[in-house]
């Protein structure tokens, strides 16, 4: 197996019994271990080290952070937790299970690595965050977080009045041309083999978004590598310097089959994210998620609001279990079943 180099300092994962296990070192995790560890708990985050956010070069749409590059809010924020006595991991989960309950009754989880390391926690937050499924055209994927965008929030502003192009996937893409008709007035629709009802086409002309009909065949670069425009399928090359793909949204849960998480999914086929409630908790007890996992659309900072919510509800979960114990054992009762 190969062995992937961890680009931070890694944290030596602790054994005996943990608070909490954070599975994700995004903003949504990083922050819930946050306000864990600010509550005196134990929280080891596990972080893969691939955040979705990775290709971008700045983090937008988020007060004061606003411009700050992706890898720094997370160097940041690792830090942030480790002084306040938390641990970050770097690793791969494997599988994520519960286990038999401790003698008083409280739950159990364990969390196995790819290498084969585990640790043993209380409870467990699920900040996997999500995997952005483009379409499938050559030379597409090369772009992807700088001339080929998603979001108008998170990249608008610095595509405004750049010749752009959507690249159609479903009816969601509707929505997403009259976003970026607000950034730019050359503005082109390939709906590539989507449909357009007469309606839409009305108000796609009223606004001057003008629509190709052809399916896109590859992506053109110029010489230096960056993005020319596309070709058609017949043959045809329309220039644009950037496209915009609503892409399918797809949330990360490779080695937490043994949580038995429900899943959700987004209408028209958009995404597929872990299913919630109140604070990130969910049907299985002991965990929550938070984050893009759960909540597709979220950005950066809805993600970390999310995450500092989930790890306030944990501790507070634990509190009473912890009082509950004290109780017990103050009155001699026998551990819980």
């Amino acid at each position: 197996m190969a062995v992937t180099t961890s680009p931070y300092v890694s944290d030596v994962l602790p054994s005996g019994t943990v608070d909490a296990v954070v599975i994700g070192g995004g903003a949504a995790g990083l922050n819930g271990a946050l306000m864990l560890a600010r509550s005196r708990r134990s929280v080891v985050v596990i972080d893969s080290g691939t955040p979705r956010n990775a290709p971008a070069e700045a983090v937008h749409g988020f007060i004061v952070l606003d411009g700050t590059p992706p890898r720094e809010i997370l160097r940041q924020g690792r830090e942030q937790v480790r002084q306040y006595g938390g641990r970050v991991v770097f690793g791969e989960v494997a599988s994520a299970e519960p286990v038999v309950p401790s003698a008083d009754g409280d739950l159990r989880f364990t969390v196995t690595l790819a290498d084969g390391r585990s640790v043993t926690a209380r409870r467990v937050l699920v900040a996997t965050g999500l995997q952005d499924v483009l379409p499938e055209i050559p030379g597409l994927t090369e772009h992807w977080g700088h001339s080929v965008v998603h979001c108008p929030y998170c990249h608008g502003w610095e595509v405004r009045d750049e010749p752009i192009g959507i690249l159609a996937t479903g009816p969601a893409s509707i929505g997403h041309a009259l976003l970026f008709r607000q950034l730019t007035e050359d503005l082109t629709y390939f709906t590539h083999g989507t449909s357009l009802d007469e309606d839409t086409r009305a108000r796609f002309a009223a606004r001057s978004i003008h629509i190709v009909d052809t399916p896109v065949q590859e992506i053109v670069n110029n010489e230096d590598g960056t993005l020319a425009g596309v070709r058609l399928t017949d043959g045809q090359v329309v220039a644009r310097r950037v496209l915009a793909v609503a892409t399918r949204m797809e949330a990360r849960t490779e080695g937490l089959d043994g949580l038995k998480l429900p899943m959700q999914d987004l209408p028209d086929n958009m995404g597929r994210g872990f299913a919630s409630g109140m604070a990130g908790t969910t049907e299985a007890p002991g965990v929550w998620v938070a984050g893009n996992a759960t909540d597709l659309s979220a950005q950066v900072g809805a993600s970390a609001a999310a995450g500092a919510l989930a790890g306030a509800h944990i501790n507070g979960l634990l509190a009473t279990a912890d009082t509950d114990a004290a109780l017990a054992a103050a009155q001699g009762e026998p551990p819980a079943p």
